[in-house]
């Protein structure tokens, strides 16, 4: 499977998303740069990194949101391709509509930098099919607008339909409901704050982060 990370002023992640799904697929990724209007053909994967596009400057996510690449993006997800935002690119991710609810100051406006365990709420969905429902595993962190919020009724739906993908198993920044990823309506958008491109090998202390890949690879007939 063709894949591809998207690159904005300010990535800091993109190396390394680059490599964990080079060294999960076998395959390098195309790096993508954000003023590119279009995708390569035939990309069955978008990956959109942690950093800081853009300096976080108005809001973290909004300029990369509108970022000419991101409408190939959208149109993408429109058609079914599974897009994957970590970090900031969670936070582009709900700028540009692809997910609902916004990321906001960590309520301790501290910069949380450190593994944290998280529950898995949905293992049915293209990217947790390698997990178990309710499994606790985890995942470094490194943010400092990672507080997910949303209003009642787009929380309960949120629940209502699976769609919460993860979950903080204690409490770390103050996210409604201890949410730490979301999945879009049709189940192929998933953002999510944690890394797991940052705990994929042993080397990195341990390999929870790894089974994200694999499972989306294997679907995929990788």
């Amino acid at each position: 499977m063709k894949t591809a990370v998207i690159v904005f002023p300010g990535s800091n992640c993109d190396r390394d998303i680059a490599t964990a799904l080079r060294d999960v697929s076998g395959t390098a990724p195309t790096m993508v740069w954000h003023a590119d209007t279009d995708l390569p053909d035939g990309i069955g994967l978008i990956a959109l990194p942690g950093g800081f596009s853009y300096g976080d400057y108005l809001r973290s996510g909004a300029i990369g949101a509108r970022s000419p690449i991101m409408r190939a993006v959208t149109a993408a997800a429109e058609r079914g391709v599974p897009v994957l935002g970590i970090c900031n690119g969670f936070q582009v991710l709900t700028e540009a509509g692809l997910l609902p609810g916004a990321l906001m100051r960590n309520a301790g406006l501290d910069f949380v930098c450190r593994e944290v365990p998280l529950t898995v709420e949905n293992a049915h969905s293209t990217f947790t099919s390698r997990y178990g429902a309710g499994e606790r595993i985890v995942i470094p962190v490194a943010h400092h607008d990672g507080n997910y919020n949303a209003d009642a009724e787009t929380l309960d739906r949120l629940e209502g339909d699976g769609r919460v993908a993860f979950r903080y198993a204690d409490a770390v920044n103050g996210s409604a409901r201890n949410i730490a990823g979301i999945l879009n309506a049709g189940g192929n958008v998933l953002g999510m704050m944690p890394h797991p491109e940052r705990r994929i090998e042993a080397a990195h202390g341990g390999t929870d982060g790894r089974r994200l890949f694999e499972g989306m690879f294997e679907l995929a007939g990788v």
